[in-house]
């Protein structure tokens, strides 16, 4: 493959096959196993939003494989204040990189950073677009816990407005014949255009504001935070800001596989003490970042992963 865009540049099949490339990554990830298959290759981080997982699972899986990064940096102190393009940077660091990993603030920044480059651009999320390695690593965590991704009950719950990782997330569970439950304040529903587009799909959605009523027939619960920078009016914002707030009490009558997950940061939508919960993944889930994308980085740069045990 060359640039990963949205979940629609990966069948099926190549994601299966990303997870198991990703499963069998888990030492390297670790610092357990050295494996420089990426040695002598440069990764350009790119980052124009804020960011700690996605940027720092990029640059520690280019390192675990024995490549290098370059990174942007802030960007008050790049030439993007200096009036320069979206267009030239990527032209610029293409010549840098063997490969870029792109946050923007600009819905289909990541298309055109693909259309603009000679280089594969990941995208690591693109406003309130998408987002497909969070995805991934997403799909790893549930295949961890539950040995499957078919035929799931998964409660998507938070800001579904603006929340681009569950826009992503959405759509590989639907092609894995997920039931899809979206939990949501009035105000931040999934917009309407990627429900209908699901259900002409045949997807089986259910939309509602009851969190605490869709919790204990769930597989996967995702909590989502409310993200106050989408927003274009703070009053808005303080209108949903705390709408959902998950204790371990929560949990009492819920699956005893059923895993709460969170792409990060949370607020205050998760309580510390679900932490302790035999339900809680989202730290792990937050170290698959880094095994996904070191899969994704090989399948990017067409670099062949060793057959047998590492």
């Amino acid at each position: 493959m060359t640039s990963l865009i949205t979940m629609d540049d990966l069948s099926n099949d190549e994601i299966y096959e990303v997870l198991e490339a990703a499963e069998k990554l888990l030492p390297v990830a670790r610092g357990e196993k050295y494996l420089p298959l990426l040695q002598g290759k440069i990764l350009g981080n790119l980052f124009f939003e804020p960011s700690t997982r996605t940027r720092m699972s990029f640059e520690t899986a280019m390192k675990r494989l024995g490549g290098d990064v370059v990174n942007l940096g802030s960007v008050a102190s790049s030439s993007v204040v200096k009036g320069e393009t979206l267009y030239d940077t990527i032209r610029m660091v293409d010549g840098y990189t063997d490969i870029i990993a792109l946050r923007h603030p600009r819905q289909g920044a990541a298309q055109y950073a693909a259309d603009s480059a000679e280089v594969p651009i990941a995208n690591g999320g693109d406003g309130a677009g998408h987002h497909p390695t969070q995805t991934m690593l997403d799909l790893f965590t549930i295949k961890q816990a539950h040995g499957r991704l078919d035929q799931l009950n998964i409660v998507l719950a938070g800001d579904l407005r603006y929340g681009r990782t569950v826009h992503s997330l959405a759509h590989a569970l639907h092609r894995f014949n997920c039931d899809l439950v979206f939990v949501s304040p009035k105000g931040l529903k999934m917009p309407a255009d990627l429900v209908a587009d699901l259900e002409a799909q045949g997807g089986r959605i259910t939309e509602t504001d009851d969190l605490f009523g869709s919790i204990n027939n769930a597989d996967v619960l995702y909590m989502t935070r409310i993200q106050k920078e989408r927003f274009p009016d703070e009053e808005e914002y303080r209108k949903v800001s705390g709408s959902f707030k998950l204790q371990a009490s929560d949990l009492n009558e819920a699956k005893e596989n059923m895993i709460v997950m969170h792409p990060l940061p949370r607020v205050d939508e998760i309580a510390p003490d679900v932490d302790k919960t035999r339900h809680a993944r989202y730290f792990e889930q937050a170290f698959n970042g880094v095994v996904t994308r070191m899969a994704l980085l090989c399948k990017m740069l067409d670099v062949e992963i060793p057959g047998g045990e590492l």
